[in-house]
Order: structure tokens, then sequence, then C-alpha cells
């Protein structure tokens, strides 16, 4: 951890158009930061068009010596944190407020308010995710939270799709629920095992309430827990999810290195971002020690 690390730039970057509370998150952080560190450059960023934060981050990291905060909820982050890991510059580092649907990363990872732990400049590296998959041209994505296939994509899609709110929310899980199919894939030793439900957790939980495994909420341990939901009857799915909710899923195995191939198309989902991948892909998730700094 380093001691009061100051900043050059700070950039904050932001969704002009978010349904939430970003613009005033983030115009209310800027003043708060400019009061605070008058002999900071801090800037305010908004997005034009999806992907657009990969593009602002990786800009403010190339610069050098700078800080990258996303006021967002866990996909907006996600951009943010690859724009941070394709620049060349290696001494970036990156925060979140939380501005979202979906705040795992900052419910589980957060440790003070952002705006005091900017100020007292207290850096801390943790692990991220990375997938690559074995196609050309190919570029590795990594995740700050976790990376799932099967149901935890399918639900996202359709809540896309929908409004947001708590009862709609309700009703587009359970009609995606009823008409979800599992799905197969080719482990690393040959064996084909079918999903409802393959989740690879940095952290130990997501989807606002679940809790995944028993794993310290600190990725820094250089390894990532796999939690598999292998086909079942849905009220066993049902149960399972419940458990999740309530006191927790349990101790889960954890790997550093995770290897296997689709046989079909599938959805994939990292930190919220929905992805597809094609049939016959070999992919790997494994874990990126210390990869990325922060404060929060």
């Amino acid at each position: 951890m380093d001691a009061g690390r100051t900043f050059d730039t700070i950039a904050i970057i932001f969704n002009p158009n978010s349904t939430g509370d970003a613009p005033s998150l983030a115009k209310k952080l800027h003043d708060d930061l400019t009061s605070s560190l008058p002999w900071t450059a801090i800037r305010l960023q908004p997005t034009e068009h999806a992907g657009h934060a990969v593009d602002l981050a990786r800009e403010a990291a190339d610069a050098g010596n700078a800080l990258i905060v996303s006021v967002s909820g866990d996909g907006g982050y996600n951009e943010v944190v690859n724009g941070v890991m394709s620049s060349f510059s290696s001494d970036a580092v990156c925060a979140v407020l939380a501005a979202g649907n979906a705040n795992d990363h900052s419910r589980v990872i957060g440790q003070k308010p952002l705006a005091d732990a900017i100020v007292e400049g207290q850096v801390r590296r943790i692990d991220l995710l990375r997938i690559s998959m074995a196609l050309p041209d190919a570029e590795p994505v990594y995740a700050h939270s976790y990376i799932g296939f099967g149901l935890t994509p399918i639900v996202a899609i359709n809540l896309e799709k929908g409004s947001k709110g708590a009862i709609k929310e309700l009703f587009s899980v359970v009609r995606t629920f009823s008409k979800f199919k599992p799905f197969e894939i080719r482990q690393s030793d040959g064996r084909l095992r079918k999903f409802d439900s393959l989740v690879f957790a940095n952290i130990s939980q997501m989807a606002k309430y679940a809790t995944l495994s028993e794993a310290d909420d600190q990725p820094t341990d250089g390894k990532f827990e796999v939690i598999t939901f292998r086909h079942m009857p849905k009220w066993r799915i049902l149960l399972t999810a419940v458990q999740a909710m309530s006191r927790g899923l349990g101790d889960q195995p954890s790997y550093a290195k995770y290897d296997f191939a689709t046989l079909k198309p599938i959805p994939y989902q990292t930190d919220g971002e929905v992805k597809s991948v094609d049939a016959q892909t070999d992919i790997t998730i494994e874990s990126v020690p210390r990869a990325l700094s922060i404060l929060g």
C-alpha cells in the first residue's frame, strides 16, 4: 500500500444520459475534490456512446500519474478498468463511485467514502479476472468482479430489454427463468459437462444480495472461486438461489486458471457487460494477481 499518493490529474468518467444519479454524483465529487485538492487538475469526462469509457480511461492513464474515477455501476467500471489495462502506463489508479443498478464491486470492496480515500491517497492493489479466447485477433478482456455463463447473462439481457424497477425486474427474472435452457461445455480433460450456471467470482457477492462463497472479500490471493449450478430441475435452482440470498452457498473451489471450450454459441457476462461467444471456442479464465491499483 502506498502512503499518501497524489496525482497530477483526476478524470471523473460518467454517463450523462444515465437513468440514475451519475451526472449529479460526478459533479459533486468534482466540486468536493476541487476544494480539497486545489493543485490537482480534475476533469469531468462524460461518455458519448457505449464503449467510450474504455477510450477515455486509456487516454487518461496514458498521460501518467492519473486517477481515473468511474461514476457508474459495475458495467461502467468494467469499461474503465479495461481502458486502464490497455494503457501503456503502469502507474494509473482506478476508483468507482456507485451510481448504477448493480454496484457489487463498490459495495464489497469499498472501505470508506471515496472523496476521503482520494484525499488520503491510500492506494492498494487487487487481482483481476482475465478471459482469453483462442480466436484470431481476440484481445483479452478483464473483469473486476465476476465472469458468468448461463443463467446470469440470460437474466441480464432480459433486464436490459425491460424497464428497471423492483417489480418489473422480478417479473423479468421469472419470465426468463421459465424459458431458460442449460448449456454444455468441454472441460480441459475432454469431459462434457452440462450447467445451468457457471460463474467465476473475484468477489464473494453478486446481484445485490447473493453470497456466492466464503472467500475473503478482498481479491488479493491470486485465485478466484468457481460457482457451478449443474443442470437440475428448476425448483432446485430456485432453492439454491434462495440459499445464496439468505445464508450463502458456503465454500467453493478456488482456481488460478480454468480452461474449457464451448459447444454452441452462448452469452456471457463480465461485471454486467453482456457479450457472446461462438461455438467451438477455447476459453481461458485466469487470475491476474495484483493487476489493478485502486482507491476506495
